[in-house]
């Protein structure tokens, strides 16, 4: 509460600014939702057509598919459509919410409109409607691609938070440069500005590591230098989101496509497990919006920390079990061939006894690792207080204690100053 004042002084808008700023995120969020409502419908047909469809068809194969396993080209159809809405609404609601409590906050303004127009723009509605009905080509582009608005008030959102101020000043102009450049690329393709003119090389590797490399630099700077606790923990929660959503969105749809590509054409995969994969991702990419909110509105900022430990324990947990799983198969698999020529199933049972066994004691190891490494006041603290504990099953002598004891207090909590007080013998005997 110390520094809420600080905070919404920094961070506050000026009444005129702030009222252009609310008109045209109102204006957007009108826009994105008459979007929706009119584009529905819309992409929900050309799913279910076989002649007039141009965003994420049906080929015959994944027809005959649906044929055989009892369901209805509709019920598909449908589904797409609901996850579709499903994550833009989650997207909106979030915006709403975070504008709703935090009108006045340049930050949660900004954050409100990067959000709404990421999540107008993700789906694939909005790019039915501009493809079949040219009418609405302008605005459904104007929501529908992310290089017009939703990546450039990102990039701009991330070298802003958590004060709202550019920090170094030079990432003022590596931002304007990069919203820059992404509105020429729309607006002029063809122009020597634009990014598509460029080598590939500069486009696919020396641009984004520039941008994303000063803005990583600016938050490290800002954490180390600049933040207070509160925006530090303000900082790891917006953080924290984006690398997992980003790590698995890059798991899910470049990682695993590509080792699917080494076995069997892409064309080939089931329908079933692609549509589990794009669900997935679209699930994954939510915690952009619920990890922002949780960050601009201060709500359980220090659960971060829990959330963080058990990811990096349960991250190197799982990555490690699937590796010693894989080598056990391969391992006994060759083995179990050339001694007694049995199959693979005695491999895998055997390999799953092994994990089983293994999981508790490597959870414990990963778990002390992750405390030594990223949490060492943690880590001293609970090996401090397992000392004392069994110093104090053999300790008799009061006055060795009550040294111990503030040496304790101080080391783990580190207060300014430590009073000890003691009863004395029947002090507070009871008088009944």
């Amino acid at each position: 509460m110390s520094h809420e004042p600080h905070n919404q002084e920094r961070t506050g808008i000026s009444m005129p600014w702030l009222l252009i700023a609310r008109i045209i995120l109102l204006a957007t969020g009108i826009l994105a939702l008459l979007i929706y409502i009119v584009g529905t419908p819309v992409y929900y047909a050309q799913l279910i057509s076989n002649h007039h469809c141009f965003v994420d068809c049906l080929t015959p194969a994944n027809i005959q598919e649906l044929h055989v396993r009892g369901i209805p080209a509709s019920d598909y159809a449908a589904y797409q459509v609901a996850i579709n809405l499903l994550f833009a609404l989650i997207y909106f609601l979030v915006a709403v919410l975070i504008f709703w409590r935090k009108s006045e906050d340049r930050m949660a303004l900004l954050a409100s409109f990067s959000l709404l127009t990421l999540g107008a723009s993700f789906p694939s509605i909005p790019t039915a409607l501009a493809t079949i009905h040219p009418a609405w080509q302008v605005p459904a582009t104007l929501v529908g691609n992310e290089d017009i608005f939703a990546f450039p008030s990102l990039i701009v959102f991330f070298f802003l938070f958590p004060n709202g101020r550019f920090i170094p000043r030079w990432t003022l102009w590596t931002a304007t440069i990069s919203v820059a450049l992404f509105e020429l690329t729309v607006f002029f393709p063809a122009s020597p500005t634009s990014s598509r003119s460029w080598p590939e090389l500069l486009i696919a590797v020396l641009a984004p590591l520039l941008v994303f490399g000063s803005l990583v630099f600016a938050q490290i700077y800002r954490y180390r230098h600049v933040s207070t606790r509160l925006e530090r923990q303000q900082t790891k929660w917006i953080v924290y989101g984006m690398v997992v959503a980003l790590l698995g969105f890059l798991l899910l749809g470049y990682v695993i496509p590509a080792m699917l590509r080494l076995f069997i054409p892409i064309q080939q995969v089931s329908l079933l497990p692609y549509t589990i994969l794009i669900t997935t991702i679209y699930l994954v990419l939510l915690l952009i919006p619920l990890s922002l909110a949780l960050a601009i509105l201060r709500y359980r900022l220090w659960d971060v920390d829990v959330l963080i430990n058990k990811t990096l324990v349960y991250s190197l947990l799982t990555g490690t079990l699937v590796g010693v799983y894989a080598l056990c198969i391969i391992a006994l698999q060759a083995l179990l061939r050339g001694l007694f020529h049995q199959n693979s199933e005695v491999a895998i049972v055997v390999s799953t006894l092994l994990i089983a066994a293994l999981f508790q004691p490597l959870r414990g190891r990963i778990q002390i690792l992750i405390d030594r490494r990223f949490y060492r006041s943690k880590y001293d603290a609970a090996r401090a207080l397992a000392a004392f504990s069994s110093t104090l099953r053999h300790e008799v002598d009061l006055s060795q204690l009550k040294e111990q004891l503030i040496s304790i207090v101080q080391e783990t909590m580190q207060p300014e100053h430590v009073t000890l007080w003691l009863r004395e013998p029947g002090e507070f005997r009871d008088r009944n």
